[in-house]
């Protein structure tokens, strides 16, 4: 059966990666991956990934695109060494904070010369040997690969289960909706005959004052304004919206965008709705209605 998938989630996987020839010693390298989804109009992937994983990125994108369809979602993969690994000089990273810290030097009277003590501890300047940079990553590059698979496919089931629950609101929301409806159209039953009395009342009223009006065009008015005053079709095409809801609720799969286009019919409707009351109650269900709609459509902008 077809799930809702909400846009929200998270999943992380580890694992450990002992190198072959111990050049990363036996403690081996730790990596892990961190998962996280929130709401988005479209899909955005952002990897942050450590030096030299770069290449890897391309293929990792594909299978997120081909898992999620909308949402946020940030992939961070740390790659830590469990222990020391061989360390090389960078000659261009050296030259460059040598230069600075020279001129320096000269800048400022009485200042010491800087030790290479100093220097060896800035960022940068010592780096990891590059063969062990390769080894390790063609040692972790399986595991890691593999790691980012069971990340996806647990967001995924994590989105999923967000999904299930906003699922529920969504359904006890759409049958307060439904509840509203009811009432209004309890409360709606006698306005045009109202609306027409009223304006009947009023008019006789002028006709005394101004005895040369025609009689038919006003009768005419009169009932075109108490057809305006008729709200059953506004809560027809409200009934309709929510039947469609449901189906879409039933449907599941990526109706994220589709529901975000209904809840603006549902909306139009309401809104007619309350400019066409013309009794207190009937406005006080029709801004309860509002309310209620605004509320269903911030939990379906998290659908995705």
């Amino acid at each position: 059966m077809a799930a809702i998938a909400s846009m929200t989630g998270f999943a992380r996987a580890e694992g450990t990666i002992t190198s072959p020839d111990g050049i990363m010693g036996d403690a081996g390298t730790a990596w892990a991956w961190e998962l996280r989804s929130v709401n988005g109009r479209t899909l955005e992937l952002r990897f942050r990934l450590p030096n030299g994983w770069d290449s890897l990125e391309a293929g990792w994108r594909e299978l997120a695109g081909q898992a999620l369809k909308r949402g946020n979602v940030t992939a961070n993969l740390t790659i830590k060494r469990q222990s020391e690994s061989r360390l090389e000089l960078d000659p261009a990273a050296l030259e460059q904070v040598l230069k600075i810290a020279t001129d320096l030097h000269h800048r400022i009277p009485g200042s010491s010369p800087p030790s290479p003590e100093a220097l060896l501890a800035l960022p940068s300047v010592l780096r990891q040997a590059q063969a062990d940079q390769q080894q390790e990553r063609a040692a972790a590059a399986a595991d890691v690969q593999t790691g980012f698979t069971s990340a996806l496919t647990d967001l995924v089931a994590s989105r999923q289960a967000e999904g299930s629950r906003l699922a529920t609101v969504l359904r006890r929301q759409l049958d307060e909706i439904a509840a509203l409806c009811e009432t209004a159209a309890t409360q709606a039953v006698g306005q045009p005959a109202a609306q027409r009395a009223r304006m009947l009342e009023n008019l006789q009223t002028l006709l005394r004052e101004t005895p040369n009006l025609p009689e038919e065009r006003i009768a005419q008015e009169v009932a075109l304004l108490a057809s305006r005053s008729d709200v059953r079709e506004e809560l027809d095409r409200l009934s309709s919206h929510i039947a469609a809801a449901h189906d879409l609720l039933r449907e599941a799969v990526n109706i994220g965008r589709k529901l975000d286009f209904l809840i603006q019919e549902f909306n139009r409707e309401a809104n007619t709705l309350c400019s066409k009351s013309a009794s207190p109650g009937l406005t006080a269900t029709g801004l309860k209605l509002k309310a209620a709609i605004e509320q269903l459509r911030e939990q379906v902008q998290n659908i995705e």
